[in-house]
Protein backbone atom coordinates (compact mmCIF):
# COMPACT_ATOMS: atom_id res chain seq x y z
CA UNK A 1 0.00 0.00 0.00
CA UNK A 2 1.44 3.33 -1.07
CA UNK A 3 1.31 6.15 1.46
CA UNK A 4 2.58 9.73 1.24
CA UNK A 5 3.58 12.02 4.09
CA UNK A 6 4.16 15.72 3.43
CA UNK A 7 6.00 18.20 5.60
CA UNK A 8 7.52 21.66 5.44
CA UNK A 9 4.52 23.94 5.24
CA UNK A 10 4.10 26.98 7.43
CA UNK A 11 3.75 30.74 7.61
CA UNK A 12 6.20 32.93 5.72
CA UNK A 13 6.37 36.57 4.71
CA UNK A 14 6.06 37.66 1.11
CA UNK A 15 9.39 37.17 -0.67
CA UNK A 16 10.39 34.35 1.61
CA UNK A 17 11.10 30.68 0.93
CA UNK A 18 9.87 27.29 2.04
CA UNK A 19 10.78 23.73 1.09
CA UNK A 20 8.11 21.06 1.08
CA UNK A 21 8.96 17.37 1.33
CA UNK A 22 6.88 14.31 0.50
CA UNK A 23 8.13 10.88 1.49
CA UNK A 24 6.62 7.76 -0.03
CA UNK A 25 6.28 4.37 1.61
CA UNK A 26 5.35 1.27 -0.33
CA UNK A 27 5.52 0.82 -4.08
CA UNK A 28 8.42 1.39 -6.44
CA UNK A 29 9.21 5.08 -6.08
CA UNK A 30 11.56 5.25 -9.06
CA UNK A 31 8.78 4.52 -11.56
CA UNK A 32 6.31 7.00 -10.08
CA UNK A 33 5.59 10.37 -11.55
CA UNK A 34 5.46 12.68 -8.55
CA UNK A 35 3.47 15.88 -8.50
CA UNK A 36 2.63 18.81 -6.28
CA UNK A 37 -0.83 20.35 -6.41
CA UNK A 38 -2.34 23.17 -4.41
CA UNK A 39 -5.81 24.28 -3.47
CA UNK A 40 -6.60 27.77 -2.26
CA UNK A 41 -9.83 28.55 -0.40
CA UNK A 42 -12.76 28.64 -2.79
CA UNK A 43 -10.67 27.49 -5.74
CA UNK A 44 -10.13 24.23 -7.57
CA UNK A 45 -7.08 22.12 -6.94
CA UNK A 46 -4.39 22.94 -9.49
CA UNK A 47 -1.17 21.36 -10.65
CA UNK A 48 1.94 23.17 -9.45
CA UNK A 49 4.66 20.91 -10.85
CA UNK A 50 5.49 17.32 -11.64
CA UNK A 51 8.62 15.27 -12.14
CA UNK A 52 9.23 11.91 -13.72
CA UNK A 53 12.18 9.62 -13.31
CA UNK A 54 14.60 10.34 -14.92
CA UNK A 55 14.15 14.01 -14.16
CA UNK A 56 11.74 15.54 -16.62
CA UNK A 57 9.84 18.42 -15.05
CA UNK A 58 6.80 20.56 -15.80
CA UNK A 59 5.64 23.71 -14.00
CA UNK A 60 2.53 25.82 -13.90
CA UNK A 61 3.15 29.20 -15.50
CA UNK A 62 2.40 30.93 -12.21
CA UNK A 63 5.38 29.32 -10.47
CA UNK A 64 7.98 29.08 -13.25
CA UNK A 65 11.27 30.58 -12.18
CA UNK A 66 10.27 30.62 -8.51
CA UNK A 67 9.57 26.97 -7.62
CA UNK A 68 11.77 23.93 -8.21
CA UNK A 69 10.65 20.33 -7.98
CA UNK A 70 13.23 17.61 -7.38
CA UNK A 71 13.39 14.03 -6.23
CA UNK A 72 15.71 11.69 -4.37
CA UNK A 73 14.94 8.12 -5.38
CA UNK A 74 17.18 6.68 -2.66
CA UNK A 75 15.16 8.53 0.00
CA UNK A 76 11.85 8.01 -1.83
CA UNK A 77 11.22 11.70 -1.40
CA UNK A 78 10.10 14.53 -3.65
CA UNK A 79 10.74 18.17 -2.81
CA UNK A 80 9.26 21.49 -3.77
CA UNK A 81 11.57 24.45 -3.19
CA UNK A 82 9.49 27.60 -3.19
CA UNK A 83 11.24 30.95 -3.47
CA UNK A 84 9.95 34.51 -3.85
CA UNK A 85 6.67 33.47 -2.31
CA UNK A 86 3.65 35.68 -2.84
CA UNK A 87 0.35 35.92 -0.95
CA UNK A 88 -1.27 34.31 -4.01
CA UNK A 89 0.72 31.15 -3.24
CA UNK A 90 -1.26 30.65 -0.04
CA UNK A 91 -2.94 27.24 -0.27
CA UNK A 92 -2.93 23.69 0.97
CA UNK A 93 -0.23 21.87 -0.97
CA UNK A 94 -0.75 18.22 -1.81
CA UNK A 95 1.73 15.63 -3.01
CA UNK A 96 0.54 13.01 -5.47
CA UNK A 97 2.13 9.78 -6.67
CA UNK A 98 1.06 8.56 -10.11
CA UNK A 99 1.84 5.03 -11.27
CA UNK A 100 0.24 2.20 -13.25
CA UNK A 101 -2.86 4.31 -13.94
CA UNK A 102 -3.27 5.01 -10.21
CA UNK A 103 -2.97 8.16 -8.15
CA UNK A 104 -2.34 8.40 -4.43
CA UNK A 105 -2.59 11.67 -2.52
CA UNK A 106 -0.92 12.91 0.59
CA UNK A 107 -2.83 14.60 3.39
CA UNK A 108 -1.74 18.12 2.44
CA UNK A 109 0.31 20.79 4.15
CA UNK A 110 -0.72 24.40 4.65
CA UNK A 111 1.38 27.19 3.18
CA UNK A 112 0.46 30.72 4.19
CA UNK A 113 2.23 33.76 2.76
CA UNK A 114 1.63 37.06 4.52
CA UNK A 115 1.92 40.40 2.74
Amino acid sequence: QVQLVESGGGLVQSGGSLRLSCTVSGGIFSIMRMAWYRQAPGKQRELVAHITSPDSTLYADSVKGRFTISRDNAKKTVYLQMNSLEPEDTAVYYCKAEFVLKGVWGQGTQVTVSS
